[in-house]
């Protein structure tokens, strides 16, 4: 039998490359919640794949960002993306197939001065009409760092994800595995209830209510064929309290349902979910309010 293998991988990225879908994907479930709209994942977030004698465990993380508003929430999102960096055993950096970006830079440097092992993939080739159009573009990218290797992919539809995945087991390091082969994530119930809540808030809402919202799961009980989750969102404004009730409550009905639905998908079981909207002034600039609401991966 051949050794076994374990190590953590940081997938990491300038904002909206698809690093959630990515995980989603090699996962062959969901886990990380996705949008159009960049800052969807604000946590890091574990997510284990075991195979035969390897153990992947991949690092979510939120998108590496340049110029926006210094915010505790944005500082906190930074420091959540290059704590993952340092912390593991092989980066995979994604970035888009059309062209390098100031913030690809930035990721890069902050790869560079890791000294952490990196594999290049180009993403959403799914976009890409004529794929030879991207050989020049892919020469010039991997010219700019000693990447392990290159890989184009659509995460997507999952094109090249399989290989991907045999190229990271290749630059895993030999270990016993730290979990058990069937769990899949560390994180709990709760908090992804409160993602996929967030989830659906931000697709529907991404422009009204970009980085003003957060939920918080005040009630989660389950018995034996029945989860009952009380979820309460939280807003900036009075305004924007009433853009995401909506007319007479029919947004925020239409949230819950969606939330609902996944939620069940998720579990495995009948879920009854209860949503409710509060106005907390301030609270993405203050650090103890972040805190006690479970903004806290790095204490």
């Amino acid at each position: 039998m051949s050794e076994q293998k374990c190590g953590y991988i940081a997938i990491v990225g300038r904002p909206n490359v698809g690093k959630s879908t990515l995980l989603n994907n090699i996962l062959g479930q969901k886990l990380s919640i996705t949008s159009r709209k960049p800052q969807t994942t604000r946590h890091q977030i574990l997510g284990m794949k075991t195979t035969a004698n390897v153990q992947a465990i991949y690092v979510d993380t939120p998108g590496l960002h340049e110029g926006y508003s210094e915010k505790a929430l944005n500082r906190y999102i930074n420091k959540v993306a290059t704590t993952a960096i340092n912390d593991v055993d092989l980066v995979v950096f994604l970035i888009d197939r059309t062209k390098w970006m100031p913030e690809d830079q930035s990721v890069l440097e902050k790869i560079q001065a890791s000294k952490v092992p990196c594999i290049l993939v180009i993403n959403k080739l799914d976009h890409l009409a004529d794929k030879q159009s991207l050989l020049p573009y892919l020469e010039e990218v991997s010219q700019r760092h000693d990447f392990k290797e290159v890989f184009p992919i659509s995460a997507k539809t999952g094109y090249n994800v399989a290989e991907l995945e045999a190229a990271i087991a290749r630059q895993l390091p030999e270990g016993m595995h730290f979990y058990d082969e069937d769990q899949f994530t560390d994180r709990s119930a709760r908090f992804l209830a409160a993602e996929l809540v967030r989830e659906k808030i931000m697709r529907l809402l991404g422009d009204e209510l970009p980085y003003s919202m957060t939920v918080e799961i005040e009630q989660f009980e389950e018995s034996e064929n029945l989860i009952t989750i009380h979820a309460l969102i939280l807003v900036e404004r009075d305004g924007q309290k009433k853009i995401l009730i909506g007319d007479k409550g029919e947004r925020i009905k239409q949230i819950g349902r969606a939330a609902r639905l996944d939620m069940e998908d998720m579990f495995g079981m009948k879920v009854m979910l209860h949503t409710w909207v509060k106005v907390k002034s301030g609270w993405s600039d203050d650090e103890r309010a972040l805190k006690s609401l479970g903004y806290n991966d790095l204490d």
